[in-house]
């Protein structure tokens, strides 16, 4: 199958360059393609899963243009709903799966509970803290501006959202965790993740999905009071959306439907201009200068396919 790329995202996470530590994927070395899921759109294909003209979705790359063999792509039809096909990258895509998983498979909210998302108003943590409330949690984000714990309020239904770069972000997140924290969805790691363990409640729930704080950090901080998972019988898990497979199917029903329900409300920062811009976004999602999913604009999907 040939393809052309139109939209496609650059996970943090396994865009961590150069760095000599075992992961779940190694790292991408000088003179290798940044890796990334894609949309496409198909130009030619003897697959009979989808003809010219339709979208995929596969690990293509930064590229604009692909081959992709049998099983190397999901067909528009693994997605149920799908109103866009930027869908396929954000809410029904890895963004979405993970937040799914993460949240409803490990950390597992109750009505009542208090919740709290750091990264929240980044691509997974904004999923992941709506999930939250539609399980009838109390959900309290953290973001790094002003107007991103704005949306996450009035918009994406949180609870509270606080700004970690306010000067006295320490006592407003006592004061909002005055019951403790019975789940914790770490997006960023470091000091955040030290005063999540020093509110946990006896017997909480740490969804661990990522640590972009300490990304291609030399000297990564690990938590200085890991001792009270041991005092508080904290459950503290790590995960990767792949190892989750047979929940996709499951997990995109309840996404799709979530949406079309506006109980999930979705997001993505998309940045026009091709690969020219692919670096900055990288630069961008380190810096979370971004709201939702960051995808960038290889081709606009309203235009007409390309001719070979």
């Amino acid at each position: 199958m040939v393809i052309r790329i139109v939209l496609f995202a650059s996970p943090a996470s396994s865009n961590t360059p150069f760095l000599d530590v075992r992961s779940y994927v190694p790292p991408v070395q000088i003179g290798e393609t940044m890796r990334g899921a894609s949309v496409c759109r198909v130009l030619a294909s003897k697959s009979k899963q989808a003809t010219a003209g339709d979208y995929v979705c596969g690990f293509t790359g930064w590229t604009q243009y692909a081959v992709l063999r049998e099983g190397a792509f999901e067909p528009s039809s693994n997605y149920p709903g799908l109103r866009e096909p930027k869908d396929m990258l954000s809410v029904l895509g890895m963004t979405g799966l993970t937040a799914w998983i993460g949240m409803t498979k490990i950390g597992e909210p109750k009505a009542g509970e208090t919740v709290v998302v750091s990264g929240a108003a980044g691509a997974t943590g904004s999923i992941a803290g709506q999930i939250a409330k539609i399980n009838g949690a109390r959900v309290v984000g953290i973001a790094g501006s002003a107007d991103k714990c704005k949306r996450l309020v009035e918009e994406l239904g949180f609870d509270v959202a606080l700004n970690y770069k306010d000067a006295d972000f320490k006592e407003k997140f006592k004061e909002a965790t005055p019951k403790y924290i019975d789940v914790y969805f770490d997006n960023v790691g470091g000091e955040i993740l030290n005063m999540c363990l020093a509110r946990a409640k006896e017997h909480a729930r740490f969804v661990m999905c990522g640590g972009i704080s300490q990304y291609n950090s030399a000297n990564p901080e690990g938590p200085s009071n890991i001792s009270r998972v041991i005092s508080m019988r904290i459950k503290m898990q790590g995960f990767i959306v792949f190892d989750h497979i047979k929940d996709y199917g499951k997990a995109r029903q309840e996404l799709s439907q979530w949406v079309s329900e506006g109980k999930i409300k979705k997001t993505e920062h998309i940045l026009p201009g091709g690969l020219q811009v692919a670096e900055q976004g990288l630069v961008d999602l380190y810096k979370g200068s971004n709201t939702g999913k960051l995808l960038v604009e290889v081709k606009n999907p309203k235009e007409n396919p390309s001719k070979l």
